[in-house]
């Protein structure tokens, strides 16, 4: 049957012929998706056109009028009709008389119905008081009668819709907002409702109505795809329930795939998924531009007023290379060259994080369209950068959505490909597999001030669960993957291995200790096996946290944790004799012992800076920059550390890593020199001059430079901005580290200006460093300060103790 004779049955036969014709319809395997649609909207159409002729009798000044979906004509097969029957005023009784004889003839079908009888100045005022009936009118579309007073209509609320649109948008983006805090995010969700959930087809409709108000637009990309999934889903759920139901139930989930020729329900979800996706991103850009354009509108007669008239210049704040604050987003600076620089995603991505705010559409599809591949391994700015993003918490989350919205992050991990909106089909966990995976690193970004490696806790975060995207045992598959991943990023075969291990016995500690005696020694015995190392260990320790956190509220408790820490503990107990005594006395090189004869004979500092490179993948390739290596000799003196981290935090230099101690010269050369091997990078711009630090440092060293009073006014004039909320520092005594000076171990939030007070704050303790070991690792400093009395003893068991805490009051304050 074609779709003139379904409609000609559909007009001949009454309500029994539509009956007819749209079963045969809804049954023809030929005809589905957006066809199917639009045929049934089209034999409706010509169904309902047919009741107003009967009923309407040549009568003027009235009109019916299709709304919200269905007025977009998309009809699933159990969709209700939303109906207006517009009419002049002119005659009341009529229009009653007329209304009766085309509701009842669709409830006698059993058809949901939504309706109403008004006139144009009745549905105008009921949308300006009730924004859902204006959000459905704008969607209206003409059906039979009056055409003038159907468009008449149209053209006044469209207007309407776009002068009313900066207070009406707020209030559009509160019932959004209101309905994903109700329903949830359709993209994680295992019986999701596609309609109401954030993400689902109430959002793309929403969209649509802010494109109409001409104030901001979708990304477009994917978004009609996304729709027409969803759409096409719920058609399948209506046919195989046979009910008006917009939830994806688990007991019809694989009904619904069959109907759809997928291959199973996973398939199904993974499809709804991305397609969620797609319209939460959309969401998530368009309400930050409408923000934007409604802020703009509402400074901008004072900026004029202030300028005279001039047009404002949006102000541009560096984060990073090549990167900016404009207008609460995070862009390309003007100079930026992505086609050049094949960290600038990491970095961009990691400034946002950090700053707590989004990364821009624009910024994100330039980047993605232009940026080069890293080599192979990365380089070590991007290992940096990625642990930077994956330690800022909270904020994290955003960026890393922003980046796999554009392909950027398949780009740079080709293994997250199949973990991507893999869904787990398990009500303990609350995500699908890449979110959980994200989110665990979001918890571990808590837990860095726990271990001694933060940078192989939050990547073993981020890959621990990626073997779910392959067959067996997805610890197994998971450690094969980790290994290749870790060497790719540019991690050492050490920390390959501990990565893979992590990735491997992730869920060691927890199943071990929820399952096994932990009074038996054989058990305790097996997890030190299989773990290996104290270090380990205790990385193990703080991701099965983290992981089990991000699972959902049901794989954490107090009583899990106290097992596992017990666990843990006995383990370190059996792993303890493999604790180093102290630190290996380094022999200097040729270059560390002319920098320390020249220093004591100038009796002045002595630096040198020298840029560092790895070779590039590609022959062709410019060498990869590494960072700057800062030497530094100085006589043996006080004050030493805080002047040197002063000096290059004035000079906005970053240390990525720093040593500091004291070095034994030649014989027949008398005096004592402290040297500094620094790996530090520009926060942004060009390096200073060696000239400059140099001169500062001695200004520094004899107190004609006050470093705090130079930072202080710095800080005051660029106020902190909203970003991530850290961690606590903490400063911790190591026990029996060293048997010749006490061990100070900080772990805190990098920061301008960190070790300089951390410095500061020793030498007011009266203590000598006589040895540094400084790394920054992503957004983490990770310090271990040798000291000493002054006549070169370990510090008394209490006053280390005493010192530690000071020093945390410090960092804290």
């Amino acid at each position: 049957m074609t779709g003139t004779d379904m409609r000609n049955e559909a007009e001949d036969s009454g309500p029994s012929g539509y009956a007819a014709a749209r079963l045969h319809l809804l049954t023809e395997e030929a005809r589905s998706g957006p066809p199917r649609r639009a045929a049934l909207a089209d034999l409706t159409d010509d169904w309902l056109a047919g009741l107003f002729a009967a009923g309407a009798g040549g009568a003027r000044g009235v009109s019916l009028v299709a709304v919200g979906g269905y007025g977009r004509a998309e009809l699933s097969p159990r969709s209700d009709l939303d109906l207006l029957l517009l009419h002049d005023g002119s005659d009341p009784e009529a229009v009653a008389a007329l209304a009766d004889r085309l509701w009842y003839p669709v409830w006698d079908l059993g058809l949901d119905l939504d309706h109403s009888v008004r006139t144009p100045a009745e549905a105008r005022r009921t949308a300006g008081q009730d924004l859902k009936v204006q959000l459905g009118l704008l969607d209206a579309r003409h059906l039979a009668g009056d055409l003038g007073l159907t468009t008449s209509l149209r053209t006044t609320v469209l207007a309407d819709w776009r002068n009313q649109a900066p207070k009406r948008l707020p209030a559009l983006r509160e019932l959004c907002e209101e309905r994903a805090e109700r329903q949830g995010e359709l993209q994680y969700l295992l019986e999701p409702d596609l309609k109401e959930a954030h993400g689902g087809l109430r959002d793309a409709t929403a969209l649509r109505a802010v494109a109409a108000s001409w104030l901001a637009d979708a990304p477009r990309e994917g978004l009609a795809d996304a729709r027409r999934r969803l759409l096409d889903v719920r058609d399948a759920l209506h046919l195989t329930t046979g009910r008006a139901t917009d939830r994806l139930a688990l007991q019809e989930q694989d009904q619904v795939a069959a109907e759809l020729g997928m291959l199973d329900a996973d398939v199904l979800l993974r499809q709804v998924y991305e397609a969620a996706r797609v319209i939460a991103y959309a969401g998530d850009v368009t309400w930050r531009e409408v923000g934007r354009v409604l802020r703009s509108r509402a400074v901008r007669p004072r900026l004029r007023a202030m300028l005279g008239g001039g047009k404002p210049v949006p102000e541009r704040s560096p984060l990073a290379e090549g990167v900016v604050e404009q207008d609460g987003e995070v862009v390309l600076a003007r100079a930026a060259r992505p086609e050049r620089d094949p960290v600038l995603p990491l970095r961009a991505a990691a400034a946002a994080a950090q700053a707590g705010l989004p990364l821009s559409l624009h910024a994100a599809r330039r980047m993605a369209a232009t940026a080069r591949p890293l080599s192979t391994p990365w380089p070590a700015e991007a290992r940096e950068q990625l642990v930077t993003l994956l330690g800022s918490g909270r904020p994290t989350v955003q960026v890393w959505e922003a980046l796999e919205a554009e392909g950027l992050v398949n780009s740079l991990l080709p293994d997250w490909e199949r973990v991507r909106c893999r869904p787990q089909r398990n009500a303990v966990h609350l995500w699908t597999v890449d979110r959980h995976l994200i989110e665990t690193a979001v918890r571990a970004s808590a837990f860095t001030r726990r271990v001694h490696r933060p940078d192989l806790l939050l990547v073993a975060a981020l890959l621990h669960d990626i073997g779910k995207g392959w067959p067996g045992d997805h610890s197994v598959a998971g450690e094969v993957i980790a290994r290749d991943v870790a060497a790719r990023i540019g991690f050492d075969r050490h920390d390959v291995t501990v990565i893979a291990t992590l990735v491997r016995h992730h869920l060691l500690l927890v199943e071990t200790a929820t399952r096994r005696d932990l009074d038996d020694p054989a058990t305790v015995r097996a997890v030190a096996d299989a773990v290996g190392t104290q270090g380990t260990l205790e990385l193990l320790h703080a991701l099965t946290e983290a992981d089990a956190l991000a699972t959902g509220p049901a794989a954490w408790s107090s009583w899990r944790a106290s097992l596992v820490a017990d666990l843990a503990e006995r383990v370190r107990a059996v792993l303890s004799g493999d604790a180093p005594d102290g630190p290996e006395e380094a022999t200097p090189t040729a270059e560390q012992e002319r920098l320390a004869i020249e220093a004591v004979a100038t009796g002045a500092p002595v630096l040198s800076l020298r840029a560092r490179t790895e070779p590039s993948a590609a022959p062709s390739d410019d060498p990869e920059p590494l960072g700057v290596e800062l030497r530094i000799a100085v006589p043996d003196q006080e004050g030493v550390l805080p002047a040197v981290a002063g000096v290059l935090a004035m000079h906005r230099l970053t240390v990525r890593t720093a040593e500091l101690r004291a070095v034994d010269l030649p014989d027949g050369v008398d005096g004592s020199v402290l040297l500094l091997d620094w790996r530090v990078a520009a926060e942004y711009g060009s390096l200073p001059q060696a000239a400059r630090l140099r001169a500062d440092l001695v200004r520094a060293l004899d107190g004609s430079l006050d470093i705090a009073a130079r930072l202080g006014e710095r800080d005051a004039a660029y106020p902190r901005r909203r970003g991530v909320v850290a961690p606590p520092p903490r400063v911790t005594v190591a026990p029996a580290a060293s048997r010749h000076a006490t061990v100070i171990e900080v772990r805190a939030q990098d920061a301008p200006g960190l070790l300089f007070r951390i410095g500061r704050a020793l030498e007011d303790a009266g203590v000598r460093v006589r040895s540094a070991h400084v790394s920054t690792l992503g957004a983490n400093a990770v310090d271990a300060f040798y000291v000493t009395q002054e006549q070169g003893v370990p510090l008394p068991g209490e006053e280390a103790v005493a010192v530690a805490r000071k020093l945390e009051e410090t960092l804290r304050g």
